[in-house]
């Protein structure tokens, strides 16, 4: 089962994120295998985390809640809240398939939260911008919550678009940058 694991900064958490880089970076490597993206959301100012964004194939539920909470950065508390769907990777790869590779271009995540009547639940024919996409889904897979995608576009505006307009209750475009430890 996939799913979609978006963690966000709380203010002023700065400080705790950076001297917790060693044991989120450990912690995720127990997770290699089962990673299909990650990386972190950026301020306006390209630099400063905002958030953590995993994706990741995992056997259940309550793996899946383990693995979001146990993270020693939700542990200390950097983190004010934590968004964690199943997901369905459409593109069938990982990010580190991706074609145009780890740099290069504006990268952004994408999470429509849905409202009525499922949409986006297929990839744009026009894929070869796109990192990672996929519908957001209830715990058991059932019911349509949303979209998320993680993508490279010029701007904030036209990564919105990779979403239906007027679908969802809310969109939000976030600055991400590829993760993992720098080699």
């Amino acid at each position: 089962m996939e799913f979609l694991c978006y963690h966000r900064d709380r203010p002023g958490s700065l400080t705790l994120r950076d001297e917790l880089t060693e044991a989120h970076w450990s912690y995720m490597d127990r997770y290699a295998k089962e990673l299909i993206a990650r990386g972190p959301t950026l301020a306006d100012d390209g630099d400063t985390p905002t958030g953590s964004v995993h994706i990741v194939d995992l056997p259940d539920v309550a793996a899946a809640r383990a693995f979001a909470f146990d993270e020693p950065n939700y542990q200390a508390g950097v983190y004010r809240d934590v968004l964690l769907r199943r997901w369905r990777n459409t593109l069938g790869r990982t990010m580190w398939d991706f074609p145009g590779g780890r740099t290069g271009g504006n990268r952004y995540l994408v999470i429509g939260l849905g409202a009525g009547e499922a949409a986006d639940l297929t990839a744009p024919t026009d894929r070869h911008e796109l990192v990672a996409y996929g519908p957001l889904l209830s715990d058991d897979g059932a019911g349509w919550l949303g979209t998320a995608a993680l993508l490279r576009a010029p701007d904030p505006a036209t990564a919105r678009t990779v979403l239906t307009a007027g679908r969802y209750a809310d969109i939000e475009v976030h600055d991400w940058q590829f993760g993992g430890r720098p080699s």
